[in-house]
């Protein structure tokens, strides 16, 4: 007599989170995938979160021209400009950190309550650090995902005898479906520097898109909302120790100019970052500072 199979029950349907060590173009990666289906693809090279999807819809854009010689800086997701943003000191441009090889280990991310998962990455001075800033450091960078949210953290351990400083931030490409459409929600009333034109002018009403813009704004007392008519809304918020918020898109012409951009990728992308940058990090003997981006779908 054939033994007759147990229904299959909530329980058994539940597949719980889990984290394992994969590839992205031939370099070193970890896939994250939440009972939801939520998943997140997160490249060792610059602890750099690549891809998050919500209900199978990427929410990050990531060049399909994007390096991946495991040197050059990868164009899109989430990388770690540190311990430099931008040109704004004597490092190379966005600082070494999204560049270098962060250690983690897939079997060690942590399931979290609410069905959220867990990964922490790591990177120490080395040879290569202390050749060109002449600190001992760790900076870790912390991945926590929810059923709809995910949340980017960026800690620094100062591990030297003397005093550091630095800038950085959480340099974010939103994937949009048409930037022309989208409006960005929150900055109303904050006095901004426009980098395009080098002026100072007063935010009105929500921040819109067309042409190139580079802007560095205060950060707002509240999140801010990314809306595009017919595809939902993302609520953005960043701890208080960033200091800055900055709103980014190269336009048509800039685009065209960018080796591992396509032409009109700036349709389809969106900076919005959590930075650090106009006053540095000051970091006293054995001192810790952390701060973190936090997306949602609503």
């Amino acid at each position: 007599m054939t033994t007759p199979t147990a229904p299959l029950t909530a329980t058994a349907l539940h597949t719980p989170a889990r984290a394992r060590a994969t590839e992205w173009q031939g370099l070193p990666a970890i896939h994250l995938q939440l009972p939801c289906g939520d998943t997140a693809l997160v490249a060792l090279q610059g602890a750099q979160l690549l891809s998050w999807t919500v209900q199978g819809q990427e929410q990050l854009f990531l060049s399909p021209l994007a390096a991946h010689d495991g040197h050059t800086p990868i164009r899109g997701g989430i990388p770690v400009c540190w311990p430099q943003f931008n040109q704004r000191g004597p490092l190379v441009k966005h600082g070494f950190a999204r560049t270098m090889a962060w250690q983690a280990d897939a079997a060690q991310a942590e399931r979290l309550p609410d069905d959220g998962l867990l990964l922490r990455l790591k990177l120490t001075d080395s040879p290569a650090t202390l050749a060109v800033w002449p600190h001992a450091f760790e900076a870790c960078v912390e991945i926590r995902m929810h059923p709809g949210s995910i949340r980017v953290q960026l800690g620094v351990h100062n591990r030297g005898a003397a005093a550091l400083s630095f800038t950085a931030a959480l340099h974010t490409y939103l994937r949009v479906a048409d930037i022309s459409a989208s409006g960005l929600h929150g900055l109303d009333g904050l006095r901004y520097w426009d980098a395009v034109a080098d002026t100072h002018p007063l935010q009105r009403g929500m921040v819109t898109f067309g042409a190139e813009l580079d802007r560095v704004y205060p950060r707002a007392a509240s999140s801010l909302q990314l809306e595009q008519p017919g595809h939902g809304a993302l609520r953005i918020s960043q701890d208080q120790a960033w200091t800055e918020t900055v709103v980014w898109n190269p336009g048509a012409q800039l685009c065209a100019r960018l080796a591992d951009m396509p032409a009109d990728g700036w349709r389809q992308m969106l900076c919005v970052e959590a930075a650090a940058i106009d006053t540095p990090v000051c970091l006293a003997p054995g001192a810790r500072w952390q701060a973190a981006q936090h997306l949602q779908r609503i």
